[in-house]
């Protein structure tokens, strides 16, 4: 993979990853659609804070989930038209907002605490792209369940399914770069070390004290 001249390395390195999953979420598990309606949870995390502007961008309208009014004023920055700020009830939230319909895909990094309240958010036919574990893992979801639910789809995408060779990964990386270089999506970098200072860097992200993401610089 070769980084365009104007992608900055430490910019690629602190996106790479995510922004290639926020990628595959949005342009290949589920091609989304404008005038959509999508539910990010964790919408200030790592893919989260991608997958929210980037989403924007494509013309969906995004309803965010998360814990505190200090995320949910971030989030509302990055560009969620509506922010539910804790875990309990989202699926009645979810269903005032969008007038009793739904929400057309459910993005769900948080996992077993969150999964019902996923299902029950979807309109008929929605998709619950389940695609982390934060809270454990989701438990089984027998098909019936979603059949009750409205002909539901259930995925939990792996990104390197969709990029397994060097032809894919070219085109996702192409449409993340150019997302980053047209500021619709932004590298978040809150911590730079020297790569001599590796071991500090990594003692530094398990203390749970930095922010955004973490640049060796050689």
């Amino acid at each position: 993979l070769l980084l365009p001249d104007d992608i900055r390395p430490q910019d690629a390195a602190a996106v790479l990853l995510k922004g290639l999953t926020a990628w595959a979420l949005l342009f290949e598990v589920r091609p989304l659609q404008a005038g959509e309606t999508i539910l990010v949870w964790a919408p200030v995390g790592g893919v989260g804070s991608l997958l929210v502007p980037w989403a924007a961008s494509l013309g969906a309208r995004v309803i965010a989930v998360t814990s505190t009014e200090a995320k949910a004023e971030k989030a509302k920055a990055l560009g969620a038209s509506d922010v539910i700020i804790g875990y309990e009830g989202v699926a009645d939230r979810v269903k005032e907002l969008t007038g009793g319909r739904g929400v057309d895909v459910a993005y769900d990094s948080v996992g077993r605490i969150s999964a019902e309240e996923s299902l029950n958010s979807l309109r008929p036919a929605g998709w619950f792209v389940t695609y982390g574990n934060a809270s454990g893992p989701v438990e089984p979801i027998p098909p019936g369940r979603l059949a009750q639910g409205g002909s539901l789809v259930m995925t939990r995408p792996t990104l390197f399914h969709f990029i397994p060779d060097a032809d894919s990964l070219a085109r996702g990386a192409s449409l993340l770069f150019s997302a980053l270089k047209s500021g619709t999506i932004h590298a978040d970098i809150g911590q730079r070390f020297p790569l001599s200072e590796a071991a500090k860097a990594h003692e530094a992200i398990e203390s749970g004290t930095t922010t955004g993401a973490t640049v060796l610089v050689p």
